[in-house]
């Protein structure tokens, strides 16, 4: 039986909301440059969806092309990035967790790319670690 549960996000000043239906394939925190510097935050906690169940209801996000077949979506009022989607995963859309009306819902289950984590950022949350 398919999961057909609902649920919303938008980003901060709400100009832009999407929808997403079902469980998450994985939730992870990205320790990678390019998205830390996309959230200027010190790592960015993700939770990938099948693409097709993934859905802007209101707004017109805007597209930034950050690397070679990547593009990530984001409000053209507030900034608020809000998805991820790449070649290298080309089923799946990759949201920013907070920006989930209900971000405590998932969990991390572990970091990636911490090859790129910064020498300051200690975490003793037990999770697994990967490099890539």
């Amino acid at each position: 039986m398919a999961d057909d549960t609902m649920r919303y996000g938008r980003c901060f000043c709400g100009d832009v909301r999407y929808r997403v239906i079902g469980e998450p394939i994985w939730v992870s925190h990205c320790h990678c440059e390019s998205c830390r510097r996309a959230t200027s935050a010190a790592f960015a906690s993700f939770a990938g969806f099948e693409r097709g169940r993934f859905e802007i209801i209101a707004g017109d996000p805007a597209i930034h092309r950050s690397s070679p077949g990547v593009e990530r979506r984001f409000c053209r009022r507030c900034g608020s990035q809000l998805t991820y989607e790449g070649a290298r995963w080309p089923t799946e859309t990759h949201i920013l967790l907070c920006s989930l009306e209900d971000p405590g819902e998932f969990t991390p289950t572990a970091h990636v790319h911490t090859d790129e984590q910064l020498p300051w950022v200690h975490l003793a949350d037990g999770l697994p670690r990967r490099a890539g």
